[in-house]
């Protein structure tokens, strides 16, 4: 049975920084990972990563933009640690080879992002997730004697002690079908965010909330989980994300009578307001009449205005996509986007070192919930989370695991059980829904009743519909009944874990009464912070989904009203 110091279940940009970390403390780690590890969802961040380095700017205005577009539900004590390490991050990147853009004097140069109020964005044309994916998986390639690697393993359930401490997982190899038990001094989830429980989402196929769920169902509370980020710029018909970088660039949002509408509501940063912001008034000049393209369901993001030669520089990928899945050449002529699913604020509960109330599991990046993001998360401050988190993460396992001895667990049982259930699987009768038809109508309830705007009514239907598609998923049939990448069993599994996370945002959604940040709630418009400033807790018990309240940690930013 293979055992390990830190065993990291992920291998995005938190996973290979965790491993990393903990590899330099001297742990014995191994990564884990449902796919080759630069195939992780961070390959997908385009625009950059926040840090103070100008020498105008100052780590304590990036952690004040950060409280205030977290619609003050961030802990700002998080938040404080986060900011104040970003510039060191940020030049170990660029000392272990990720090349940034340099500026006509040869220095790093930074775009402007949403709801900063300075130029603090360090970015890689429109690539910044792969170049750091791939940098950072070079230099997990210098480690191969000390971090093991098990790429497209697939994770289904956490192990825990009589004590109740996490020591390890059971996995399946997805090449050949075999279940096994892996021990562990500590486990850190890294497996990102639940995208995919929206339909259309900005998120890849993996992205179906596995860390989040199997922490849940281990009995670690989940926090925030209500706060989901719509992004404002996303292709009308597929979903695909057009980088905020283009509007860091200088591109214009425009109506259907050709107005920068983002006027009336955020005048001095206009297309840089916070995301939440950006999403409400292109949805309200949708809904009011005022959209463009088929059905009116877009609005136009002029890229033109941008100096086609920056535009191309700077913007490539985009430039790219908007050929291949619009048709539209961006820097001629305005293409057509609306508000998408992005990114989950929410997560499994965690301090500043990772850890989560169940002992010797961590979590790290989107499938944790610190909280830095509070009710939304500024534009480049995930790839800052993912490498600050991952890294404190990694090292405070590593710690961990030097004073104490290997776990000696029986791991027969669960085994079992796990390998009974994917057997169940594979073996139901062809009489219920298929997976992809369930997946799809979660999906689709989801963008209809949790996304920009929300009421009671439709997200009560939401639960509803979440309770008959939680059911209809235990009998829902596959079409592979083979050992050798059954991709749809795992399909089956995660078709679960997105069930989980759907609930556990309806439910916490249901429960804020009032609109924060990405919680719009028309029926409830305004924020309210006598009664709503603190964080939901659901965990889960025989019952499902339980509600607790928890304090926002204030240290020096009182609330106040936000304005762009």
């Amino acid at each position: 049975m293979p055992a390990h110091d830190v065993l990291i279940i992920g291998a995005g940009l938190a996973g290979q920084r965790a491993a990393l970390a903990a590899a330099r403390e001297g742990a014995s780690v191994a990564i884990m990972s449902k796919v080759h590890p630069v195939r992780s969802h961070s390959v997908a961040a385009a625009g950059g990563i926040n840090a103070a380095i100008s020498v105008d700017d100052d780590w304590h205005s990036h952690a004040y933009d950060t409280v205030k577009g977290s619609d003050f539900l961030g802990d700002q004590d998080a938040i404080e640690v986060m900011c104040s390490e970003a510039p060191g991050e940020v030049m170990h990147l660029e000392h272990i080879g990720v090349t940034f853009h340099r500026n006509d004097r040869g220095e790093m140069d930074l775009r402007a992002f949403g709801g900063a109020s300075i130029k603090r964005t360090a970015y890689v044309a429109d690539i910044t997730g792969q170049a750091l994916l791939h940098v950072l998986y070079e230099q997990l390639m210098k480690h191969h004697e000390t971090v093991d690697r098990y790429e497209e393993w697939f994770t289904t359930s956490l192990l825990r002690d009589e004590q109740g401490r996490c020591c390890g997982v059971i996995a399946r190899d997805v090449r050949s079908g075999r279940m096994e038990a892996f021990t562990a001094k500590n486990v850190i989830l890294a497996c990102g965010g639940a995208g995919q429980a929206y339909k259309p989402t900005t998120n890849g196929l993996i992205v179906t909330g596995d860390g989040i769920a199997m922490a849940y169902r281990a009995g670690a509370p989940l926090m925030d989980m209500e706060m989901v980020q719509y992004h404002p710029t996303c292709l009308v018909e597929t979903g695909i994300l057009i980088t905020e970088g283009a509007r860091g660039e200088g591109a214009h949002l425009l109506n259907s009578q050709g107005e920068r509408f983002m006027e009336k509501m955020a005048p001095n940063k206009m297309e840089l307001a916070s995301r939440d912001v950006v999403s409400r008034a292109e949805q309200i000049e949708i809904n009011e009449g005022r959209g463009v393209g088929p059905g009116g369901k877009g609005i136009y993001l002029d890229v033109t205005v941008v100096p086609r030669k920056r535009t191309l520089e700077a913007l490539r990928e985009i430039v790219n996509l908007g050929k291949d899945f619009a048709g539209v050449d961006i820097t001629r002529e305005p293409i057509t986007i609306r508000p998408g699913q992005h990114y989950i604020m929410g997560g499994v509960k965690t301090d500043i070192d990772g850890q989560t109330p169940i002992e010797g599991l961590y979590a790290a990046g989107e499938v944790a919930c610190v909280s830095v993001h509070g009710g939304n998360r500024l534009g480049a401050n995930s790839l800052l989370d993912t490498l600050i988190f991952g890294r404190r993460s990694g090292e405070h396992a590593a710690a961990r695991a030097a004073s104490m001895a290997m776990p000696v667990i029986d791991t027969h049982a669960q085994l079992r059980r796990d390998s009974d259930a994917i057997d169940a699987i594979i073996n139901r009768p062809r009489d219920g829904r298929r997976v992809s038809e369930i997946k799809n109508e979660l999906g689709e309830m989801m963008n209809k009743y949790a996304a920009v705007f929300r009421d009671e009514q439709g997200l009560q239907s939401a639960r509803e519909t979440i309770a008959r598609l939680k059911e209809e998923s235990e009998h829902a049939w596959i079409d592979d009944r083979g050992t050798v990448f059954n991709q749809d069993v795992l399909g089956a599994i995660e078709l679960s874990y997105m069930i989980d996370c759907a609930e556990t945002t309806v439910v916490g959604a249901i429960e804020r009464k009032e609109s924060r940040g990405a919680q719009f709630r028309t029926d409830y418009p305004e924020r309210n912070d006598e009664q709503w400033l603190k964080h939901i807790d659901i965990t889960l018990d025989g019952d499902g989904p339980q509600v607790s309240y928890s304090p926002v940690t204030i240290t020096q930013w009182q609330p106040e009203e936000r304005k762009y």
